[in-house]
């Protein structure tokens, strides 16, 4: 578990002072980074698939207990990741797959989120039926294209593999994600049970992934320590870190991870309710910024915890005392953080600072 690391005065006075509706958050615009496609299903809909598909017993009032983080449960990894073996229950055909990856980017629209990555494991949406991978690769491929053409969020994909499971496996996504670099896949992710299981024999997959001109991201430093940080700094030559917050335990790892600029993609109720934080209001994002780290803020998994990304920017700036200057920043930030090409990105952050300009309405 993270140790608590002392809160800096001068973030607290900014916390005492700041208080604005959930309106005021949710008119700004956003980018994410880290949002997962498998902790993103609506639970009505997971409802009317059950329906659809003959799988008893799944109306809402029974599935929410079953895929979301309720308030008195245990805040541990084993929970949270327990959350996802019901969830793969759900993924039987082409059109559910389509449709939860359409409603995804749908929500994200909702919530004022201009950019989106969406990451997913296609291993996990082809168990239910023993899908070949290609299909379902495809299948997110059309549903995100689709969903970006309806609801005006650009969307890019990134293929998620587990560390629980085969290398073989892996190096199966991989190579179809590369593959599919027109088509909207622009990076690959290393997910997954961090307190059991390794990295290191993901190495040469990842290796191959960037040398194809794929981007990544590895989870690390979130049920793992810093030195898990810095495997994924140093070893696989990540840019971006998942979670990450457990850099903020040794001082070589933050030193390491400020100098090379690395980017950590922070997601602050996930942290709490996986036991990775054991109070809500200490998580370490302000005393990261303060080592000079570079942070983005995330969902993680916004139907699973019950959040939005405009409920996270109101708990950074009113739970941990970010101040409302410090959270344009970071949403800056995070578009520079992005895996899109630069022309692209520039594009993206000169829109973002057009809206983020005083006198429009925030």
């Amino acid at each position: 578990m993270l140790k608590l690391q002392p809160i800096p005065i001068k973030y607290l006075m900014v916390q005492s002072k700041v208080s604005h509706p959930l309106t005021y958050y949710q008119a700004l615009p956003k980018v994410e980074l880290h949002r997962h496609l498998e902790g993103s299903v609506r639970v009505e809909t997971l409802a009317e698939i059950g329906q659809d598909h003959g799988i008893h017993n799944t109306g809402p009032l029974v599935l929410g207990p079953m895929v979301q983080i309720g308030d008195d449960e245990p805040h541990t990894f084993e929970n949270f990741l327990s959350k996802f073996a019901p969830l793969r229950l759900f993924y039987r055909s082409p059109e559910v797959i389509g449709r939860i990856t359409r409603e995804a980017i749908e929500d994200a629209a909702r919530d004022n989120i201009r950019y989106l990555e969406l990451r997913f494991s296609p291993v996990a949406l082809s168990k239910a039926e023993r899908f070949p991978l290609a299909q379902v690769i495809d299948w997110v491929i059309e549903g995100a294209r689709l969903g970006e053409e309806t609801y005006g969020v650009t969307t890019r994909l990134i293929a998620s593999v587990n560390r629980h499971e085969s290398t073989d496996l892996a190096e199966q996504v991989a190579w179809l994600a590369m593959d599919r670099k027109r088509k909207g896949i622009i990076g690959l992710d290393l997910a997954g049970n961090e307190a059991e299981y390794p990295a290191r024999p993901f190495v040469g997959i990842f290796h191959e992934a960037q040398q194809e001109g794929l981007q990544i991201t590895i989870h690390a430093g979130e049920w793992g320590g810093a030195d898990n940080v810095v495997e994924a700094i140093e070893v696989f030559g990540a840019k971006r870190i998942g979670h990450g917050v457990r850099v903020m335990e040794d001082e070589a790892a933050i030193t390491l991870a400020r100098t090379t600029g690395t980017i950590f993609e922070v997601c602050l109720t996930s942290n709490y309710q996986s036991g990775v934080v054991p109070q809500r209001k200490r998580h370490p994002i302000v005393p990261m910024l303060d080592a000079g780290l570079n942070i983005t803020l995330n969902t993680d998994d916004p139907s699973i915890s019950k959040i939005t990304l405009s409920e996270e920017y109101r708990q950074a700036c009113e739970a941990q005392g970010l101040s409302l200057a410090s959270l344009r920043e970071r949403i800056i930030a995070t578009a520079q953080a992005t895996f899109l090409p630069e022309g692209e990105k520039k594009k993206l952050i000169a829109h973002l600072n057009q809206e983020l300009l005083p006198g429009k309405g925030r």
